[in-house]
């Protein structure tokens, strides 16, 4: 019997959390949607049928043996410890809220599975911060990181539902000669880019650009990694992208990382320019997989170094893949 509870179930996050838990055939026997008051009582189409969506508390999410928190940081840090408090509910959080803390694991599986051993309370990396580490742990294991510089291509989903109703509805408006207001985003989507993801902090960088840097040291254990991130918001529906520059210990060549990144799970390596092949969100939306291509020398780091593109689905692979991988990885060591 195993009983799973998806917090903020009616947010984008929320609703493919609950998509990929039956798609991968996780062997739940009940599943619990938790929202706010105002969602409560709604009935919501599922891939598990209709179900009617209940109003959080403690106590309901307490009757679950997993709860997948897709809420905000205030709320997860409020409510997270409360629900793992009775000391057997595992909590996997979306957000932001626990990331940094010492005790609380970050973890993508196919990385950090080990990390979570013995733990209540899991965090969930960011977004581009996972997408991009598919591709680059394999690539450290075997060359030895050094240095790691990000530009990111980061689609209007990021932003969550509204963030894509705001693309969708500004770009109808600029097309017809009008002006649609800006609310999620720092200034209209449509037909621009917007180098400014999260709020900006002392050093210059925006948060966003900096959970890449902090996360990406996290995850792989070594706080010595130098990295460098711009964050830029783009106006694609879904799927974010990043041209990735490394520079490695060891000497490394295209043909070397390609052999590598074919065997790495989780990663697709979508390489032939010659046949106008490469990684883009329109291919990589939808697909668990993160997609990566363009692999060659760096001009600035040969011969240790690369530049590579990657794309991949963030309410997958960066959000809701992740969190049932988790899930399914703590399920595997539970007593029986």
């Amino acid at each position: 019997m195993v009983k799973v509870g998806v917090v903020g179930a009616t947010g984008a996050v929320g609703e493919e959390m609950i998509e990929v838990l039956h798609a991968r055939q996780f062997p739940l026997t009940e599943l619990v949607l938790l929202a706010s008051e105002r969602s409560a009582g709604k009935s919501m189409a599922t891939a598990y049928g209709e179900k009617q969506v209940e109003a959080f508390s403690v106590e309901r999410a307490q009757s679950c043996d997993f709860v997948l928190m897709a809420v905000s940081g205030s709320f997860s840090t409020e409510f997270s410890p409360q629900i793992t408090g009775n000391g057997k509910t595992v909590v996997i959080d979306n957000s932001s809220a626990f990331r940094y803390h010492e005790d609380v694991p970050l973890v993508v599986p196919e990385i950090n599975e080990s990390a979570m051993d013995g733990k209540l309370l899991i965090a969930n990396p960011n977004c581009t911060t996972a997408i991009a580490a598919m591709a680059l742990w394999p690539l450290h294991q075997h060359f030895k990181l050094k240095k790691i510089i990000v530009s990111t291509y980061q689609a209007a989903s990021g932003a969550g539902a509204q963030g894509m109703t705001e693309l969708e509805e500004g770009t109808r408006q600029a097309l017809e000669g009008k002006v649609f207001p800006n609310e999620v985003f720092a200034h209209p989507l449509p037909f621009n880019v917007i180098p400014h993801i999260d709020s900006f902090q002392s050093n210059g960088y925006t948060k966003e650009e900096m959970k890449v840097v902090w996360e990406t040291q996290k995850i792989f254990g070594d706080k010595s990694l130098a990295c460098s991130c711009t964050a830029v918001r783009i106006p694609t529906k879904r799927a974010h992208s990043e041209a990735i520059t490394i520079e490695t210990e060891k000497e490394v060549s295209p043909e070397a990382a390609m052999e590598v990144l074919s065997t790495a799970p989780g990663v697709q390596v979508v390489d032939n320019p010659a046949e106008k092949s490469y990684p883009m969100p329109l291919t990589a939306t939808k697909k668990y997989d993160v997609e990566v291509g363009r692999i060659r020398r760096s001009l600035v780091f040969q011969p240790c170094g690369l530049d590579l593109f990657v794309s991949g689905d963030q309410l997958l692979r960066g959000a809701a893949l992740n969190a049932v991988l988790i899930a399914e990885a703590k399920l595997l060591k539970m007593p029986r």
